[in-house]
């Protein structure tokens, strides 16, 4: 089969980052479904495991992780799935990726793909869902029957992540504020859902104040969390919850968020394949309840470009744009070409 993968790990734009190679389709094991890719989305997280390192690989790695495709094969313990059904997920850091024309995937972390969504709106989804979901409902720990009208500032609201988070956290009955600070980020965060709009580039509590939020019960970060980490302190109210998916670059002081008796969580999507949790099908779980909300219209794709087809040279280019961080939504990349 076609893919594309490493042997080394080096700066985008050398030629050898990303290589096409030729690789033995994958053998499924007992809860695996081989799922023939359709498209796949590239996401921060493929760049941050591709970034320059000095390990070099005896065989090619091959990344992606986001994927929707069709089931050709499942192994003897699958019980969710069958042979024909479409299917979007988010791998599994610990194995091959989706960038190649056949993966496995374990059934626990795949879902039906949503009906209404064509193949690159569907294949922008599920990583920045899961992380979203986990952040809002597993760490916050949000219930939307008790929670209604209290407040979240998620910051970088216009990312991947971002646009999602903002899309479930209003479904939840949140009131919702995003950061953004761009007209065109603005305009973004504001069309998928957010009541009010900051810019993360000046104070963050003070901006909070001026539309009468002195202080908020959750906060949801996507970028820098040390850059941010004196910010949400102040802007966190007693026993509130603050989530982020950004490792700290430095060691901060929590004596503030001790005195709140305020919670510090973390969220890393791929936890629950990694270390092979019992609550694995949380994520099968959270991405059909996703599909049920995409399928009647109260979710929609964040899905911003589409590149194709699927081989080095755009996935290079694909990885350049991630990247540059200026990306709103996602970016896909689609389709094997089929003539060569």
């Amino acid at each position: 089969m076609k893919a594309v993968g490493l042997y080394r790990y080096l700066a985008i734009e050398d030629s050898e980052s990303l290589l096409d190679l030729e690789l033995e389709v994958p053998v499924p094991e007992a809860h695996d479904l081989l799922v023939r890719v359709k498209a796949v989305s590239v996401n921060p997280v493929d760049t941050k495991q591709r970034a320059p390192k000095e390990r070099v690989e005896a065989t090619p790695r091959v990344l992606g992780y986001d994927a929707v495709g069709e089931v050709t094969q499942v192994g003897s313990d699958v019980s969710l799935f069958a042979v024909g059904d479409e299917v979007y997920f988010a791998g599994d850091v610990t194995r091959q990726g989706s960038n190649a024309e056949y993966t496995r995937i374990d059934e626990r972390l795949a879902a039906h793909k949503p009906k209404n969504l064509t193949d690159e709106e569907a294949a922008a989804m599920p990583l920045t869902t899961l992380t979203a979901s986990e952040a809002l409902f597993d760490r916050l720990l949000i219930t939307p029957e008790k929670d209604q009208g209290k407040s979240i500032l998620i910051i970088n609201g216009a990312g991947g992540v971002g646009s999602i988070a903002v899309q479930l956290a209003k479904l939840a009955g949140l009131k919702v504020i995003a950061t953004a600070s761009r007209p065109e980020t603005i305009s973004w965060v504001e069309k998928h859902g957010a009541d009010f709009v900051i810019d993360h580039h000046l104070s963050i509590p003070d901006e909070l104040s001026k539309i009468g939020f002195p202080n908020v019960d959750y906060i949801l970060c996507l970028h820098d969390t040390y850059r941010h980490f004196e910010a949400m302190e102040q802007a966190i109210k007693p026993e509130g919850q603050i989530c982020t998916i950004v490792e700290l670059s430095h060691p901060v002081q929590m004596s503030v968020l001790k005195d709140k008796s305020a919670g510090f969580h973390y969220e890393f999507m791929f936890t629950r394949s990694k270390y092979q949790t019992t609550d694995q099908i949380r994520q099968h779980e959270l991405l059909e309840n996703a599909r049920a909300l995409f399928e009647s219209g109260e979710l929609k794709s964040t899905l911003t470009k589409v590149l194709s087809p699927i081989n080095a040279e755009t996935m290079r280019d694909a990885h350049k744009i991630v990247e540059s961080g200026k990306m709103i939504g996602k970016l896909v990349v689609k389709g094997f070409d089929e003539s060569d």
